[in-house]
């Protein structure tokens, strides 16, 4: 038996055995009008990541796919603090690290992994790196996340762990590296460095590295109370097909969207 909570916007949200029908993203009239929102949600994931305390230094990148240029990709320039990120500011270059669309550099390491992973995965729209607190913390013991959650089951058996840190990932050997451990999962923990997310749109990998990170928080917490009891392996494969589908990733972040829409507008310049 079906049960709907209807929301505020019109959308609703349907609850069925085994699983969860969320809302689907509007679909967009022409490649133009999707290069634009790409960019416009791009540069509301900065404000979102500095409102959350993912701006250290110029550390943290993310990136989205051209959808009229595939082989392009979208990203914030070095140095630029997020909270003050437009439309206009973002850079676009190609998969060979040349400069495309506007003036400013780009860090060295943004490139040689966003290059790699939207090379390797033509599904993937955006992908999302900061050094966070909890989930670098987490990062450097090089095991995967234990499903101890509901939150944490969204990345159960889709996430990768990437072993072989070498320093500041500034070349693309090291992206390469980074992508394959990643494989076909939505994010992956890298030892010593931090987690990377992505997602069939911007506003999914966002959510994602929000997700992860709070995740990571709920390990490391549980972990220092005592010991905590893992969901067993059926219930966090059901969780995580419920509240891991591209469509949960897209509807969760929307009402930080609808935030900054209304009270930062001018992310859109």
């Amino acid at each position: 038996m079906e049960q709907t909570l209807e929301r505020p916007n019109g959308l609703a949200m349907t609850f069925k055995e085994g699983g969860l029908d969320w809302p689907k993203a509007p679909a967009v009239t022409s490649l133009e009008v999707e290069r634009l929102q790409r960019k416009q949600r791009l540069a509301i994931g900065f404000r979102i990541f500095s409102m959350f305390g993912f701006d250290m230094g110029i550390a943290g990148h993310i990136s989205c796919r051209d959808p009229i240029l595939p082989d392009h990709f979208w990203v914030n320039p070095v140095g630029l603090h997020f909270s003050r990120m437009r439309v206009s500011d973002l850079v676009m270059v190609d998969h060979q690290g040349r400069l495309v669309h506007g003036t400013k550099p780009i860090n060295a390491a943004a490139y040689g992994i966003h290059a790699a992973i939207h090379r390797a995965r033509p599904d993937v729209v955006a992908a999302a790196h900061a050094h966070a607190r909890y989930s670098t913390a987490f990062a450097s013991l090089g095991i995967a996340l234990p499903p101890i959650t509901q939150e944490g089951c969204v990345f159960y058996g889709d996430h990768g762990v990437f072993q072989g840190y070498r320093g500041v990932a500034a070349d693309m050997s090291e992206g390469e590296l980074i992508s394959t451990a990643l494989g076909p999962h939505k994010a992956v923990i890298c030892r010593n460095h931090g987690v990377f997310t992505v997602g069939h749109s911007v506003d999914a990998a966002v959510n994602w590295f929000l997700r992860l990170e709070r995740s990571c928080e709920q390990v490391l917490l549980a972990q220092a109370a005592g010991t905590p009891i893992e969901i067993d392996h059926a219930t966090a494969t059901m969780t995580a097909k419920q509240v891991g589908s591209h469509e949960a990733g897209w509807y969760s972040l929307q009402p930080l969207v609808e935030k900054f829409l209304a009270e930062q507008p001018e992310v859109l310049d």
